[in-house]
């Protein structure tokens, strides 16, 4: 499976990239899809996805990534990781601006930047968290990384459902009652549903190793 992700994988592929690899590259990149795709649907507004899809925006991001790696000055998986969020944030705005006339004319292009990289560097930052609750041992930094990624291709793997009630309770941040008012469920229900999605994911996670 493209986003599945051994042991160390990602941070061998990410050295042998910045070494001028292409094919480990493109495997890095592959890696990384599940965790893009989770943000841009998070943070591609709702009113434009009928004429945009997260999955274009994601796909945009890849290839200009792979175009402009060379140019690429990192020395760390997180500086990457970082690098892939701020093109995502770029293509999610500019895709706003194209669809969204009004929002165009009444807020100015670098304030909706600033907005949309803060919210989106605060979903990466509550998706570590979640990353780091579901390791079973200390990490370094770049343990960290390649578990965001296994994660977030985990997430794309469950059924809509646990992945929603995932991403509103731990990623959005709210509770359970605003979780339930967004599904059109119960609290109690909500919760059950929360309780096997949670299992389901660390399922999907120990299956990757």
């Amino acid at each position: 499976m493209a986003n599945q992700i051994e042991s160390d994988a990602t941070i061998d592929l990410f050295r042998c990239a910045v070494d001028g690899d292409r094919a480990s590259l493109d495997r890095l990149l592959a890696s990384y899809s599940g965790y893009l795709n989770v943000l841009s649907r998070m943070h591609l507004d709702r009113r434009i996805q009928h004429r945009v899809s997260p999955s274009d925006v994601v796909q945009e991001t890849l290839l200009e990534v792979h175009r402009d790696f060379p140019n690429f000055r990192g020395e760390r998986i997180e500086e990457f990781t970082g690098w892939l969020r701020r093109v995502l944030v770029h293509n999610i705005a500019a895709a706003v601006e194209t669809h969204l006339v009004a929002a165009k004319r009444s807020v100015r292009a670098e304030q909706v930047l600033e907005s949309l990289s803060a919210s989106v560097d605060q979903s990466h930052q509550r998706l570590a968290s979640l990353a780091a609750d579901q390791q079973r041992s200390p990490a370094s930094e770049a343990d960290h990384q390649e578990s965001l990624s296994e994660l977030a291709a985990a997430l794309e793997r469950l059924p809509p459902d646990y992945r929603t009630v995932i991403v509103l309770r731990h990623i959005d941040g709210l509770p359970f009652s605003d979780v339930a008012d967004r599904m059109q469920r119960s609290a109690g229900a909500v919760r059950m549903l929360w309780l096997r999605a949670i299992e389901h994911l660390r399922i999907a996670m120990d299956q990757q190793v």
